[in-house]
């Protein structure tokens, strides 16, 4: 069956860095576009980010766009998200989602990793 884990989340303070990775497993990842999607305190889903099968297109939300950088080890089964100057506002669960090419949505996510920007 799909698997998404995701980890890297923690509490960071304004302006540091986090890495988040997500291992997936039951299905052909390197055939698969993915994504990250989060979801902050009250609020609905907002999609973050997405990249191609083999890493060589990326798509970001405005919110994120020049922080964070999404990539792809399909050798290891493995999404990753780079994310910089973090601010207050990332704060949120953020899950690793399995698209259908571009199309936010997605079918499968993880079970999400926490990151709490603070001081």
């Amino acid at each position: 069956q799909v698997q998404l884990v995701e980890s890297g989340g923690g509490l960071v303070q304004p302006g540091g860095s986090l890495r988040l990775s997500c291992a997936a497993s039951g299905f052909r990842f390197s055939s698969t576009y993915m994504g990250w999607v989060r979801q902050a305190p009250g609020k609905g889903p907002e999609w973050v980010s997405a990249i191609n099968t083999g890493g060589s297109s990326t798509r970001y939300a405005d919110s994120v766009k020049g922080r964070f950088t999404i990539s792809r080890d399909n050798a290891k089964n493995t999404l990753y998200l780079q994310m910089n100057s973090l601010k207050p506002d990332d704060t949120a669960l953020y899950y690793c989602s399995r698209q259908a090419g571009w199309d936010q949505r997605g079918d499968y996510r993880g079970q999400g990793t926490q990151v709490t920007v603070s001081s």
